[in-house]
């Protein structure tokens, strides 16, 4: 009969083989019920009542046992995503999920995490030259003050992710919806922007210096106190957006506003309005 009690318990933890706290959980507990067994024979029941009433009297083990498998595995996932202060280069991460992973100070030069789902995930301080990004879920990720030279981010799930004073010459943005995202602080003069959906996205103090955003959207976005000198929205559309100079208006700020090119771009009303005010060619621009 204790064979049986055997048999009873690897059912129930069948499903959790190799999570090393549901094993340990396993041994403890087969140990207590075949004391508990002993203990009923010895109070002179039968072999089927011993069973039923040891069996009973672990009330719903099958609930406790998941319990402790999924608290176990979270516990692994966490370690196993943090890689801070690792050599990494050229690492394979294709497709894995690591929410809230820590890359932090890590060499991730040449590293592919295209389709990862990398929600929450913190790469501070790391060099992530030309790594693939492409496809990837990079919600609420910080990759600020790194080096992103080279990297790619086509096709990117980009929703509160912070590149703010990191490292983009080369970095490439393509069929990007960028949303509540924030390049501050952020030299973007050969940075590469197609295709691209801006939804909130904050430039401030940033220098897109001759950047090229032609044919792309920008709603509710700000680009306070940025350098604009010669950037392009050729058949761009933009609403609500933002071009509040840090300082007074100067000559200089002045020359750099003028020289922005909107041509063939369509805007909403109050930006029109406004870069109007700072006398911008808007001749050929359709308000909407």
């Amino acid at each position: 009969m204790k064979e049986k009690l055997t048999q009873y318990v690897n059912g129930v933890f069948a499903p959790y083989n190799g999570v090393k706290s549901v094993d340990e959980l396993k041994v403890d507990l087969l140990s207590d019920l075949q004391e508990r067994f002993s203990e009923l024979k010895k109070e002179g029941k039968d072999d089927e009542t011993a069973f039923e009433m040891t069996i009973y009297s672990i009330g719903d083990i099958e609930q406790t046992v998941q319990e402790v498998a999924n608290l176990s595995r979270s516990l692994e996932r966490q370690v196993l995503t943090n890689f801070s202060a690792s050599n990494l280069t050229n690492s394979d991460f294709v497709g894995v999920t690591a929410h809230k992973g820590k890359f932090v100070a890590s060499a991730l030069h040449g590293s592919d995490f295209s389709g990862a789902d990398l929600t929450g995930s913190l790469f501070n301080s790391s060099d992530v030259r030309e790594a693939n990004f492409d496809n990837a879920n990079l919600t609420d990720c910080n990759l600020s003050a790194i080096d992103l030279a080279d990297s790619s981010f086509n096709k990117s799930i980009l929703v509160r992710t912070d590149f703010s004073k990191s490292w983009m010459a080369g970095t490439k943005f393509i069929d990007v919806k960028l949303t509540d995202v924030k390049l501050t602080m952020t030299d973007l003069r050969k940075t590469i922007f197609e295709n691209c959906i801006f939804d909130g996205v904050d430039f401030k103090y940033s220098d897109l210096t001759g950047l090229c955003l032609d044919g792309q959207t920008f709603i509710g976005v700000k680009f306070d106190k940025a350098a604009l000198k010669e950037v392009s929205f050729r058949g761009a559309t933009l609403k609500n957006v933002s071009f509040i100079s840090g300082f007074t208006l100067s000559k200089k700020y002045y020359r750099a506003i003028k020289s922005i090119c909107f041509d063939g771009a369509m805007m909403d009303k109050l930006t029109y309005a406004a870069l109007r005010g700072m006398e911008v060619d808007l001749s050929k621009v359709t308000v909407i």
